[in-house]
C-alpha cells in the first residue's frame, strides 16, 4: 500500500494511544473500521482523520462504558451524544451509590457490628384500604424487575376502575433471599371497590382485590440506594428492634411503601418506607 495519506496499524495505534489488539477488536465491533484492508494479507490501514474517533472511543472506555453503548453514542449528533453520555454517567453514579451502601452493610456484617447507620423510626395510623394486588414467588435477585412491572400492571388496571387512592406497596409474606424464593405481593390502593371488581371480572389479568384493614405501621424512611438487597435488611432489622424496645407487637408481614417517583429520583433521594404493622 503506497497511499501516503494512510497509516499502518502500528503508526495509527501510536497516534491514537491504543494498542493494535484494541484496534482489531474495535474493527470487529464496527466501532472503528480501517480505511483499507489488504485483501491478501488482512493488514489494516487507517486515515489520520480517524485519530479523533479512536481517542474518543478510548476515553469512553476509561469510564467503563460498554462497547455496544459506545457504538450507539458515536452514531448520535453532538448534542444527543453528550446527552447520552450524561445519562450513562447518572446510571453509573446511581449504581456506585447502591454498591457503596452494599459495602457498608457488608462491612458491618463482617466486622460483627449490627449497623452503623442510625434509622429514625416512626409510627403512622393507616385507614382501611381496598387494594388491587398481584402475587408471585420470587428470589431477591428477581425483585428489581418484578416489582416495577407488577406495580405498572396494577396502575394500568386502576386507571380503568376509579383511580389510585394511595401509594403502592409490596408485602413480603415469607422470607426472600438470593437463594430461596418467597411469597411477594404488590399492592395498589384504589378508590372504587365495585368498579375494581367489575374490571377484574371483565379482564381476568391474574390480579385480585382485597381489603387491607386499618392499623398502625412502624416504619423508617430510606433512600433509593438503600432499597437494594442486602442493605435494605438493616432497615428492616432496625424497625424490628425498635418495636421490641417499645414493647410493641408485630401483627403482620413486613412491607415496602413506595411514596416517590422511582424513575425521577436519584440514589440519595428518599423513596421508600420500610414498615411493619404493629399493635
Amino acid at each position: 500500500m503506497h497511499d501516503d495519506s494512510l497509516l499502518t496499524i502500528g503508526a495509527f495505534a501510536a497516534r491514537a494511544r491504543l494498542s493494535p489488539k484494541a484496534l482489531r477488536l474495535y474493527d470487529r465491533l464496527g466501532l472503528l473500521t480501517p480505511a483499507h484492508v489488504d485483501p491478501a494479507t488482512g493488514y489494516r490501514w487507517y486515515r489520520t482523520e480517524q485519530v479523533d474517533r479512536a481517542r474518543l472511543v478510548a476515553l469512553l472506555r476509561q469510564i467503563e462504558m460498554p462497547l455496544a453503548r459506545i457504538a450507539d453514542v458515536l452514531e448520535l449528533p453532538g448534542r444527543q451524544g453528550a446527552e447520552a453520555l450524561t445519562a450513562y454517567w447518572a446510571e453509573v453514579e446511581d449504581r456506585r451509590a447502591v454498591q457503596g451502601a452494599v459495602v457498608a452493610h457488608l462491612r458491618d456484617r463482617l466486622s460483627g457490628r449490627r449497623q452503623t447507620m442510625k434509622y429514625e423510626i416512626r409510627t403512622v395510623d393507616v385507614a382501611e384500604q381496598v387494594v388491587l394486588t398481584e402475587r408471585s414467588s420470587l428470589t431477591a435477585d428477581e425483585l428489581p424487575r418484578w416489582i416495577p412491572a407488577a406495580l405498572g400492571r396494577l396502575e394500568q388496571a386502576a386507571e380503568g376502575c376509579g383511580g389510585i387512592a394511595g401509594p403502592p406497596y409490596v408485602v413480603y409474606h415469607s422470607e426472600v433471599t438470593p437463594d430461596d424464593d418467597g411469597a411477594v405481593e404488590a399492592c395498589l390502593p384504589v378508590d372504587d371497590a365495585r368498579a375494581a371488581q367489575l374490571w377484574l371480572e371483565k379482564h381476568r389479568t391474574g390480579a385480585a382485590l382485597r381489603v387491607e384493614p386499618a392499623g398502625r405501621l412502624a416504619y423508617t424512611r430510606i433512600t433509593k440506594a438503600q432499597v437494594a438487597h442486602p442493605q435494605i435488611e438493616s432497615a428492616f432489622d432496625a424497625v424490628e428492634r425498635w418495636t421490641a424496645e417499645e414493647r410493641l407487637t408485630i401483627t403482620g408481614p413486613c412491607r415496602e411503601v413506595y411514596f416517590a417517583d422511582w424513575d425521577a429520583s436519584s440514589a440519595t433521594d428518599e423513596v421508600c418506607d420500610v414498615a411493619f404493622p404493629v399493635d
